[in-house]
């Protein structure tokens, strides 16, 4: 079965407005400011230059100062592209295989498992004084960010005075809205600096303003709450401090796979005909960061991964093409070895992969479907 959810942010499963936005499909770096595309540049509009006005109003009544509200805004306006990816959110469907091969890529891992070393002791510190597992925090770290190498570079204030703006979430959006100027008026980072999602999603771990506001902790002890920076300390503690206040249980495993010394717990099979996980209440836990059984599995497999497991022993059925993963690996070496570069053999079909059938295809005069198929495989030797 398929598993189907709605774009949020950066990443696959973000489904709806949440802690977080997890950027597990992404295969590119992050996108640095100047390198924008023009839509997510500020654009004239006189509707929004006007609200912005009257916002202003409302938020002095909330406490901002003038002072805050000049600063924030000062190079701020409407960006279309925010807009455009907020209406334009389509149903992405995507197997759990495909997801964990993803969330938990070779990749992946080994970033995690050298992340991991390299932060060691502040992880240890963060699990000592929280009870949440330094490997459950890695692995978020890794689905939300790439280990902080994708954190998004649209400007905060931007972003979401845009999409309060533009009404269709407008109440919620001007709430995180209001939270980010009590973020550079409190001097946890200067306005300028304040960069994240196109939804506003922010820093190492991906925290809504709100989150930030609530959970977001001072692990270092400089001063500044500060998850945006190199140094993930803050972030991490931040992370471990939403998990902990949300009910997480010191020394619990999130859960397991059936069969492979799972722990007890409730039995779910998010994929017809693949592995069955036992999960306990942590499990629970991490879907309180985003609320996707999904999302859940991708933390806890690739926290597993981190810690030195291996990969899931159970299998998969074939995928509605009648091909399993194997197949589809094979598939991508073959392409790339005869010239159609799919970038990378994980397995996973998405648009490279479509593209170099495609030109496969017409480069042999075959109908161009862009479809993976048995006989394709077949024919590539």
């Amino acid at each position: 079965m398929p598993i189907t959810r709605r774009f949020f942010g950066l990443g696959l499963l973000g489904l709806g407005l949440t802690a977080c936005s997890s950027p597990v499909v992404s295969r590119l770096g992050s996108t640095m400011a100047e390198d924008l595309p023009d839509d997510l540049r500020p654009a004239p509009n006189a509707d929004y230059d006007a609200w912005v006005a009257a916002f202003r109003e409302r938020a002095m009544g909330q406490g901002i100062s003038r002072g805050t509200l000049s600063t924030a805004f000062r190079g701020a306006g409407f960006l279309p592209g925010v807009v455009t990816r907020d209406r334009n959110q389509v149903e992405f469907r995507r197997t759990l295989e495909d997801y964990l091969s993803i969330a938990a890529s070779d990749e992946r891992v080994e970033k995690g498992r050298a992340a991991f070393a390299r932060h060691r002791s502040t992880l240890r510190a963060i699990e000592e004084r929280t009870g949440v597992d330094a490997a459950i925090v890695t692995a978020i770290w890794g689905l939300e960010s790439y280990f902080g190498e994708r954190q998004g570079q649209i400007p905060v204030i931007s972003a979401t005075s845009t999409l309060a703006f533009e009404g269709r979430r407008g109440r919620y959006f001007e709430r995180e809205l209001m939270a980010a100027l009590r973020i550079v008026q409190n001097g946890d980072i200067p306005a300028s600096q304040m960069t994240g999602s196109w939804a506003g999603a922010m820093g190492h771990t991906q925290c809504m303003p709100t989150v930030f506001q609530e959970y977001a902790v001072d692990f270092t002890g400089d001063g500044r709450r500060d998850i945006w920076s190199e140094d993930p300390t803050d972030a991490l503690a931040t992370t471990a401090t939403y998990l902990q206040r949300h009910g997480w249980r010191r020394g619990l495993r999130w859960g397991g796979e059936v069969g492979y010394g799972a722990p007890e717990g409730r039995i779910i099979q998010p994929q017809d005909g693949g592995p069955r996980f036992a999960t306990t209440d942590n499990f629970r836990v991490i879907r309180r960061y985003n609320p996707s059984d999904a999302y859940a599995l991708g933390v806890g497999h690739l926290a597993d991964r981190i810690a030195g497991g291996g990969p899931l022993r159970g299998t998969f059925p074939p995928d509605a093409n009648g091909l399993t993963r194997t197949d589809r690996i094979r598939l991508q070496q073959r392409l790339t070895a005869q010239g159609f570069d799919t970038e990378g053999a994980d397995g996973v079909i998405g648009s490279n992969t479509e593209a170099a059938i495609r030109a496969y295809q017409a480069s042999r005069g075959l109908d161009v479907t862009g479809t993976p198929s048995q006989a394709l495989l077949r024919q590539l030797g």
